[in-house]
């Protein structure tokens, strides 16, 4: 079973992340499908596009657009499936929905940690457009931007992920506008609640 030119991915556990483990304890986070925050974007490759090579593999763990599993209502408010949606718990994903794929970030993409802001007269907890790049791509690379990287990236071209624990953004490489030296007193962000994710 293969898609010409889409990739065939599953949920990595569920459609929904609705659900975080606080101690022995389990709490319910989200209740709705129409909160995009709470789409699980971990996916695990079925098949891959018949058309052509890539360095994605069955069996690959991924990070994907958070439509891919999406629920939705239409106007007569039945529920549905989103449009990539195949069958039996299976998904088309283009390549352009896949952002990692084995912590390697595919095509233009990276990921980046935010860090704290450091002005107490502030009521913003983290610094706005501003991080440490944690995934790089080979174009960055190429330009010297390299994990622990410190950057500012263009506003709202960022989107949320956890992996391995970790909040990280994603964005695309042309999102990165300047590069830092480190003046000594940036702290990452790293949220307790993530670690449980």
């Amino acid at each position: 079973m293969n898609s010409l030119y889409n990739f065939i991915v599953k949920p990595f556990k569920e459609r929904y992340d609705n659900e975080k483990q606080i101690g022995d304890k389990s709490l319910i986070v989200n209740t709705q499908i129409s909160n995009h925050k709470f789409i699980s974007k971990k996916a695990i490759v079925v098949s891959t596009p018949a058309a052509y090579k890539t360095k994605i593999n069955i069996g690959d763990e991924i990070y994907i657009h958070h439509n891919i599993f999406r629920r939705w209502y239409d106007q007569k408010g039945k529920e549905r499936n989103s449009s990539n949606y195949f069958k039996d718990n299976l998904y088309f994903a283009s390549p352009e929905q896949i952002y990692m794929y084995n912590l390697n970030p595919h095509l233009d993409y990276c990921f980046v940690k935010p860090i704290l802001n450091n002005n107490y007269l502030d009521n913003i907890k983290e610094q706005p457009n501003v991080g440490i790049v944690k995934y790089t791509n080979n174009s960055l690379e190429a330009l010297g931007i390299t994990p622990g990287a410190l950057i500012t990236f263009t506003p709202s071209s960022e989107f949320e992920f956890i992996i391995e624990g970790e909040r990280l953004y994603c964005m695309k490489s042309n999102d990165i506008a300047l590069t830092h030296e480190y003046q000594g007193n940036e702290k990452e962000n790293n949220p307790s609640w993530a670690k449980g994710s």
